[in-house]
């Protein structure tokens, strides 16, 4: 007379261990953006640790036309995104005005030339991954480095050489604009990312790196086109069209 009842108990039970399995076999997505005030001014700041996270640079779709926005990458990565940013300046065709190194493929050569603007704000500098390890050296220092990595992209100007703010950016200059970089603490295993969310003076931008954030190396990216694709934060930016983007899923 007990059999049934008994019989569907074990089935109750043996469903609910398969759904407990599940759900730690597919634990909720990081949070790797946040919200930072630092300097007296907001931004947000993503960290992607590399040992947790595939960290890699995304331009050019199989049709050879580049992603060109953040929305665009993230409908392309089937929901995988757990971050993406614009990563470091381009021409007109949205192409990288300095090196471009992606899947290990060199398809921009690296800039050494003179000329105007931030990017030949000398010293640039260049952001890579390699593996599980990121870096951002200036451009001369990743020359003679000879580092063969699996993703670069040359921007400028560098904000942090070896803990001393770039020498031509003053302490709080006239020029404030939406800025983006990136920097790298714990021997190249932690990449951080940030963005402002109004704009700031490379100063301020440069301080949040080195006194805030611990990096000795970081990079200018760009201002004004600077955007923040963070699902964690329910944000997707839309700016005018961009070249090199940056993005992390889970490994």
């Amino acid at each position: 007379m007990t059999t049934r009842p008994v019989h569907a108990l074990l089935i109750a039970l043996l469903a609910l261990t398969v759904l407990a399995r599940g759900a730690l076999a597919a634990p909720a997505a990081p949070d790797l953006c946040r919200a930072v005030q630092a300097q007296g001014e907001s931004f947000t700041v993503c960290t992607i640790d590399l040992r947790r996270q595939r960290l890699r640079l995304f331009w050019l779709q199989e049709d050879g036309r580049p992603y060109g926005a953040l929305g665009t990458l993230a409908e392309k990565q089937g929901g995988r995104l757990g971050f993406a940013m614009n990563a470091g300046m381009y021409d007109k065709d949205q192409a990288p005005v300095g090196l471009y190194v992606e899947d290990g493929r060199e398809m921009k050569r690296v800039s050494t030339a003179d000329g105007p603007g931030n990017f030949h704000l000398k010293p640039n500098g260049i952001f890579w991954v390699k593996g599980d390890k990121a870096g951002v050296l200036d451009t001369g220092h990743y020359l003679r480095a000879k580092i063969r990595p699996d993703f670069a992209t040359q921007s400028g100007p560098m904000l942090v050489i070896d803990g001393q703010i770039h020498p031509k950016i003053s302490a709080d200059g006239p020029s404030q604009k939406i800025r983006n970089g990136v920097g790298v603490q714990e021997d190249g295993r932690v990449a951080v990312f940030a963005i402002s969310e109004r704009p700031v003076t490379f100063g301020a931008f440069a301080r949040l790196f080195r006194d805030d954030l611990g990096c000795r190396n970081a990079l200018f990216l760009d201002g004004t086109v600077s955007s923040l694709y963070a699902p964690n934060l329910s944000r997707s930016d839309i700016s005018r069209p961009l070249g090199p983007l940056v993005g992390a899923m889970a490994r």
